[in-house]
């Protein structure tokens, strides 16, 4: 596999699905780690110049993550990640709703099921994200997209500055 990591982003408005696809170089464990671990989580998830903060984590079947997306200027973009089924180094599947500050939750959320697989000495990592509301899937789009592919690519570049210590 090269550092040009493939990137495919894929959209079903019928079916209100969203499919991510993403190959790193890096040993499937070490990515799953990079998924499950909040320390490694906080150092690549979410797209520049933006930082995640997480205010607790339990990677655990009916656990959960609380955490931020942060503004250069400090503003805070809350989410909660709820685990559903966790199938250790190869899929996890979790809700994942926008909050306040409190964990209040906004009105839509999406089901997001996540597989690793190896790829080619590398991992390649299947993001299947279902949307409850088609009008919210619709008007995120564009930007979760861009996004999506900025926090992946975090995501390499830290993969590949780890593989290199």
């Amino acid at each position: 596999m090269t550092t040009n990591s493939l990137f495919d982003f894929n959209v079903d408005k019928s079916t209100k699905m969203v499919n991510i696809t993403m190959e790193f170089d890096a040993h499937p464990s070490l990515v799953w780690d990079a998924f499950t671990k909040p320390e490694l989580l906080d150092q690549w998830y979410a797209p520049k110049p933006f930082t995640s903060r997480t205010k607790f984590m339990d990677f655990k079947v009916g656990g959960r993550r609380f955490y931020a997306m942060v503004s250069p200027d400090g503003n805070e973009r809350w989410a909660v990640q709820k685990y559903l089924s966790i199938t250790p180094k190869s899929n996890f599947k979790m809700w994942n709703v926008f909050t306040d500050k409190d964990e209040n939750p906004e009105p839509h959320g999406s089901d997001w099921n996540l597989n690793f697989s190896e790829s080619n000495g590398g991992t390649k990592v299947e993001i299947n994200i279902y949307n409850e509301s088609l009008e919210r899937m619709e008007g995120l789009l564009e930007g979760f997209k861009v996004g999506m592919r900025m926090t992946l690519e975090n995501l390499r570049d830290l993969l590949e500055t780890w593989s290199k210590k």
